[in-house]
């Protein structure tokens, strides 16, 4: 028999985990590190062979998407491992996507492996296509290194999506040059509005550029139509006539997406977020170490830890300051 499916208590069926394989990364991007982070100590992450019992158990649940993050992802010692184990739920039909989330750096080493492992689409973090602004905003990144990932990424057969923050003052004069050039190489562009997460060296109010905004810009520019093109993610999409490309918004302040969330977010230590923008978790590690074979027990944790998840975030900059703001860095649930 199959188990019933993981429903909320707002009757949202759970059909997406997003599951951060570890926190740490070869870039400090400004809004998602501080730059001078402090990493868990190995034993406390997952290993590959629990993150994989994890996710296979969330897959028997009614997971149907599985979006692997980090920090960055492809740094960890091993990966390529899980990401094929993962594939096995995609050869049997249990499981629909498997899918990542990346900053390119590492693509032209894991690219084609990635595509062999079932891997058919990732998203790329990019923000800006000016060197100097990258290495300012990634702090330690090299943009020509991330531009020959996607290249590789193309090779190899993956279709790509680039992600990028919406940042006042600092690549807002970047946005048509951005859809510009997503258009021309047949990438989908989605904007995203910077969260309070974590704190930081910057202002989020000096950062914060609402995509009400960016859009209109970008409405002087091109013609935007309405695209019933969905992911499974929050993303809402427009298409863009003149390139034939689509551009993603991705609006957790101005216009928030919470009614239609179905999905949760498990970290490298085994930690299940029900909602990014809460504090509230439950310990998947202790449930899964204390019980070796017993995967009732596990089961019981997952759907007592669904029936918590809240009706969504309270993200907040309206009157000038931040709400809602939670403590853990974005690189600790990935997104």
């Amino acid at each position: 028999m199959t188990a019933p499916q993981l429903t909320d208590p707002f009757a949202r069926e759970i059909s997406y985990l997003r599951v951060s394989v570890t926190d740490r990364c070869d870039f400090r991007c400004a809004y998602c590190m501080a730059e001078h982070m402090s990493f868990l100590p190995k034993k406390e992450l997952l290993s590959l062979e629990e993150l994989d019992r994890l996710c296979t158990q969330f897959v028997e649940l009614g997971v149907r998407k599985l979006r692997i993050t980090g920090g960055e992802p492809l740094v960890r010692r091993g990966i390529m491992g899980f990401f094929n184990a993962m594939g096995r739920h995609l050869e049997s039909g249990a499981l629909e996507e498997l899918t990542l989330t990346t900053n390119g750096s590492q693509l032209r080493r894991h690219a084609a492996d990635l595509f062999a492992a079932g891997v058919r689409r990732v998203n790329v973090s990019l923000d800006t296509l000016d060197e100097a602004k990258f290495a300012e905003i990634t702090r330690w990144g090299r943009l020509a290194q991330v531009l020959d990932g996607i290249d590789a990424a193309q090779e190899a057969g993956l279709k790509i999506k680039i992600n990028a923050v919406a940042l006042k003052g600092f690549n807002d004069v970047e946005v048509h040059r951005m859809v510009e050039w997503c258009g021309a190489r047949g990438f989908d562009l989605t904007f995203i509005e910077v969260m309070p997460m974590g704190e930081m060296d910057a202002d989020r109010l000096d950062q914060y550029w609402p995509l009400d905004a960016v859009r209109a810009e970008l409405a002087t520019r091109w013609r935007l139509s309405e695209s019933a093109h969905r992911t499974g993610g929050p993303a809402r999409y427009m298409r863009v006539e003149e390139t034939g490309g689509r551009i993603g918004f991705i609006t957790p302040l101005t216009h928030n997406f919470c009614e239609s969330c179905n999905r949760v977010r498990l970290t490298c230590t085994g930690q299940l977020y029900m909602c990014l923008g809460q504090d509230d978790d439950a310990d998947l590690r202790a449930v899964l170490r204390a019980n070796p074979t017993d995967n009732a027990a596990l089961e019981a944790a997952i759907r007592e830890a669904i029936s918590r998840k809240p009706k969504g975030h309270d993200f907040d900059y309206s009157r000038r300051e931040v709400r809602g703001e939670v403590s853990r860095h974005m690189s600790v649930t990935g997104g």
